[in-house]
């Protein structure tokens, strides 16, 4: 099913400008300017070790700059303190690996932050997380600990998580890669009803399905930079530079 293009879009939600980062000698991140609107939908790809992950994680200071400045929803996140917070609590974060706190039942895992940070009765907060458990269609599994799930259904509770604290912006780091291929399709599914909600979100992936059914925008990434960005039909049959033409030929083969 293809979501694309039937959304409008609001005003950039996210603006980095002149974003460079590094570890040590290393420059992780060089002259990165991007600006997403709300409401939009882009999938981060590249080679291993471009930058996408330390690109989506300084979005939620989960990684500082060196450089440059990042502005989400009109809150000027380089400027430190308590701007990191009041970021914090408006963007949702996925992770590869699922994050769950293992001696919680999974109704616990989703009301811990809304009841601390958002201030909700824990009768509130078991209201909202029930709501979204449902949302990620598996709100039978609420009683239960994470390690009692399988991988798929982790996920789609860490999704079900980050959704309680009614974030404004997603972020998803490569979130079926830790998963068994039957499973990958149900967190997808998961985030595809997200982007048809119109919710802001950014996904570092490798399921150039999803990008090419969801993503407003491909952004790809090679050796700390943004190399090409693109509306995923432009982007999958037209790409500009050679880079780009050899990750799409390794990946598309390798999933052929």
């Amino acid at each position: 099913m293809n979501t694309n293009q039937q959304h409008t879009l609001g005003a950039p939600i996210i603006e980095m400008a002149g974003v460079n980062k590094w570890y040590g000698q290393f420059q992780v991140l060089t002259g990165i300017d991007l600006s997403v609107r709300a409401g939009e939908r882009i999938v981060v790809c590249g080679p291993s070790g471009s930058g996408k992950s330390t690109l989506i994680r300084c979005i939620n200071r989960l990684e500082t700059v060196q450089q440059g400045k990042i502005t989400v929803d009109g809150i000027e996140l380089t400027a430190g303190g308590k701007n990191v917070d009041r970021v914090r609590a408006e963007v949702g974060m996925v992770f590869q690996q699922f994050n769950l706190f293992p001696h919680l039942t999974i109704l616990q895992n989703c009301t811990l932050a809304p009841m601390r940070s958002r201030g909700m009765t824990q009768a509130q907060a078991e209201e909202v997380a029930m709501q979204y458990l449902t949302r990620v269609r598996i709100p039978e599994q609420a009683k239960k600990y994470p390690a009692q799930l399988s991988g798929g259904q982790q996920q789609r509770v860490a999704i079900a998580r980050a959704l309680c604290m009614a974030p404004k912006i997603m972020l998803f780091d490569e979130p079926t890669s830790a998963l068994d291929p039957e499973m990958v399709k149900e967190v997808l599914d998961t985030m595809i009803g997200l982007a048809e909600d119109g919710m802001t979100m950014l996904c570092v992936t490798h399921e150039m399905g999803f990008a090419r059914s969801v993503a407003d925008r491909v952004i790809f990434m090679a050796d700390g930079r943004i190399i090409e960005q693109a509306p995923p039909q432009q982007f999958f049959e037209h790409p500009q530079h050679e880079k780009t033409r050899q990750f799409l030929g390794q990946i598309l083969s390798s999933h052929a």
